[in-house]
């Protein structure tokens, strides 16, 4: 019969091996696409011996990248800890770099909601032709304004399984005039669409975008996209978003134009789920919930 330090010593290491099989699980691979001619990066995160998983695919924000905002005191950004996430609950998922972000082609001046919903569609379509996973049962996960992107690829693929969005934009000719400035948004409305516009950041960095970029505020609506998709929906806020808000207004208002399985989820974070302070509310908020979501509507 073990002491009981040795089944002390069996059952860590045990669970050692849990752990280390778990995370040999996910297998990532960069693949690429044409859009218009120019080429989409993405990273498409599989599951080892199961090429019928289910995929999430993810939409970053506001001057990003696939990866997303590095978490404090990891080795992670936040979608690239994401999907490692989802791997270890049996999701496959595929993270792209908008074309004028991260390691697409394209510039980002050029950069507009549009060309980015292009994209998003287009990763949508690649992947119900993958044979790595199970391209009937795609979920989309969009942050920010990859949110705004989720909300119309929904639209324009209604046949994907399900919808999270986190902290998406709701209304751009709200949010992005609090963001680049309202006199940039004016000269923009007033300038020819190839005008370049640089503006400072609440941060402190400039960017520069083509005046298209902000006359697309007055066009496109995720509100108007979601209401016509279907398929479940969940939503998730933070109380102390000052770059979407005013939450969870923001976000319950997708749920008033939505008709279907829906569900708002409200934590105490910020935009950027606290990342600044660590990944605490991304372990334990964040991807729990989505995987709740996802076990319910894409099992």
């Amino acid at each position: 019969m073990s002491s009981p330090a040795q089944s002390l010593r069996i059952a860590l290491f045990s669970t050692g091996l849990v752990a280390l099989s778990s995370m040999a699980m996910a297998a990532e691979t960069n693949i690429s696409f044409q859009v218009d001619g120019q080429k989409v990066v993405g990273t498409l995160s599989t599951i080892d011996g199961n090429a019928k998983a289910p995929v999430v695919v993810m939409f970053h924000g506001f001057s990003g990248s696939r990866n997303e905002l590095a978490i404090n005191n990891t080795k992670d950004g936040v979608f690239s800890r994401t999907a490692r996430l989802l791997a270890e609950s049996g999701y496959a998922s595929l993270r792209i770099d908008f074309r004028g972000s991260g390691e697409s082609d394209g510039k980002w001046p050029d950069t507009t909601f549009s060309s980015q919903i292009k994209d998003g569609i287009a990763a949508v379509d690649w992947l119900k032709a993958s044979n790595q996973i199970d391209g009937t049962k795609i979920s989309i996960l969009g942050w920010s304004q990859g949110g705004l992107v989720g909300a119309h690829v929904a639209a324009a693929r209604p046949e994907v399984k399900s919808v999270s969005l986190w902290a998406p934009v709701a209304t751009p000719l709200y949010t992005y005039p609090a963001l680049l400035g309202a006199d940039k948004l004016a000269k923009a409305l007033a300038s020819p669409p190839d005008t370049e516009i640089t503006a400072k950041l609440p941060w402190g960095a400039d960017t520069t975008l083509k005046a298209a970029f902000y006359q697309e505020m007055v066009t496109i609506s995720p509100i108007a996209a979601i209401a016509t998709y279907e398929g479940p929906l969940q939503v998730i806020v933070g109380t102390q978003d000052t770059t979407v808000s005013p939450q969870p207004a923001s976000g319950q208002i997708f749920l008033n134009y939505h008709e279907g399985k829906e569900k708002l989820e409200v934590f105490d974070t910020d935009h950027v789920f606290s990342a600044f302070t660590g990944p605490e509310v991304i372990d334990t908020k964040m991807v729990p919930a989505t995987v709740e979501w996802l076990k319910t509507y894409n099992p």
